[in-house]
Formats: C-alpha cells, sequence, structure tokens
C-alpha cells in the first residue's frame, strides 16, 4: 500500500507541473497576442500621422505656391504704378 501511495504522489507531482507548464505556456500566448495586436496598432497610428503629416505638406507646398504667384503680381502691379506715375510726373513738368 506504501508503494501505491509513493505512486499517486508522484502522479500528481507531475501532473502539477503538466498543468503549470501548460498555464504558463496558455499565458505567454496571450502575452504574444496582445503585444502583437498593440505593435499592429501603433504601426497604423504611425502611418496614420506619416499620411496626415504628407497631406499637410502637400497643403503648404500649394499655399507657398499661391503665395509666390500673389507676390509676383504685386510686384507686377506696382511696377505698371510707378511707370504711370514716372508718366504723369514728366507730363507734369512738361506742362510747367
Amino acid at each position: 500500500m506504501n508503494e501505491e501511495m509513493v505512486t499517486l504522489a508522484a502522479d500528481d507531482a507531475s501532473e502539477a507541473w503538466v498543468g503549470a507548464v501548460g498555464a504558463g505556456g496558455v499565458f505567454l500566448l496571450l502575452i504574444v497576442i496582445v503585444w502583437q495586436i498593440a505593435a499592429t496598432w501603433r504601426a497604423r497610428m504611425l502611418a496614420a500621422r506619416e499620411e496626415r503629416y504628407r497631406q499637410l505638406a502637400g497643403k503648404y507646398a500649394q499655399l507657398l505656391e499661391d503665395n509666390t504667384e500673389l507676390h509676383r503680381r504685386t510686384l507686377d502691379e506696382l511696377s505698371q504704378a510707378r511707370t504711370s506715375l514716372a508718366a504723369m510726373e514728366k507730363m507734369m513738368r512738361e506742362i510747367e
């Protein structure tokens, strides 16, 4: 009977180790799954932020082109105004 109890105790101990290792494996698997989900989510967020930065850079480039065109137009109008003013001054000097 003592031999039977020793065998049962040994079987219980080995079953406990198998259970502990199995539970550890399940927890490790869950940790890896959660880690991968978090990494995927983070990568998607970074990609979305990068896309927003690209859109913002494109909008900035368009605004810069518009601003350059407005500046060119303003300079053209200013030079026309100077030409007209110079012609008017010349005409007024001739009249005197």
